[in-house]
């Protein structure tokens, strides 16, 4: 018989990007509300607090970094290491969209994508990963893809390229992790209610907002949707699951 499973998280280190809002933000509450100590990492110091202010518990951390500025992504995770100890895992939420069509997708536009979507997850999950960073019986990567790493979508040709690379590279670094009990996996969601795309559906007429939503069998979802796949995929609860792409999607992609 299976030894019963401890705590969801025991005062456990996990790092959470784009915490400043959106999902990132969510997925940093429920992780808190579950046990976690969290290390929020943003741009936005004065957002990051914001968030920090929800947040069950009361030792958590606020890293200010720009992830585009990646010489400076292993000496924040080195400097957070040496003042909280070792970290059980790394949440990748951060993420950049361009809508342009191909005409005016420039090599600019594209970069500024990976460099954030893909790059800086990969010298993140780097930086984690160090035998003096990341807890000696190993711990948890999640990143947060998307469903457009799945299916096309006009316009989103840079950000559906990036969403599918994280894929790709998730299942590589499952496998190359596993005998060092480091787990790698995706999270894909369809179409979530934040503050931005509130701004966005509001834009559109109440028939387009009623096709997308018909497109989502489940409806639109909320952050906690994804929060809570999230917590569980970093959890030990998921202890026998690496290199999988997790749909949270209402059922868009079932279709």
């Amino acid at each position: 018989m299976s030894a019963p499973l401890p705590p969801a998280f025991d005062q456990q280190w996990i790092v959470v990007t784009g915490a400043s809002s959106g999902l990132g933000r969510a997925i940093a509450v429920e992780l808190a509300r579950q046990g976690a100590r969290v290390a929020l990492v943003g741009r936005d110091e004065e957002r990051l607090r914001a968030t920090a202010a929800l947040l069950h518990g009361a030792e958590h951390r606020i890293v200010v970094l720009d992830l585009a500025r990646h010489e400076d992504i292993v000496p924040a995770m080195t400097t957070l290491r040496a003042e909280v100890g070792p970290l059980h895992g790394l949440c990748h939420a951060a993420g950049i969209v361009e809508t342009r069509p191909l005409s005016s997708n420039s090599v600019e536009v594209v970069r500024s994508q990976l460099d954030v979507n893909l790059i800086a997850g990969l010298e993140l999950a780097r930086a984690v990963c160090r035998r003096d960073v990341i807890a000696a019986e190993g711990g948890s990567l999640l990143f947060i893809s998307s469903v457009y790493g799945r299916v096309g979508m006009p316009g989103q040709i840079g950000y559906c390229a990036t969403k599918g690379a994280i894929v790709a590279a998730v299942r590589a670094m499952a496998l190359e992790l596993a005998r060092r009990g480091i787990r790698a996996n995706c999270l894909s969601p369809g179409l979530v209610y934040t503050e931005m795309t509130r701004r966005s559906l509001g834009k559109l007429s109440a028939e387009h907002v009623q096709k997308i939503e018909a497109a989502h069998p489940l409806g639109i979802g909320e952050p906690e949707d994804v929060a809570r796949a999230a917590a569980f995929l970093l959890s030990g609860a998921a202890r026998w699951i690496t290199g999988a792409d997790l749909p949270v999607d209402g059922g868009f992609t079932a279709q």
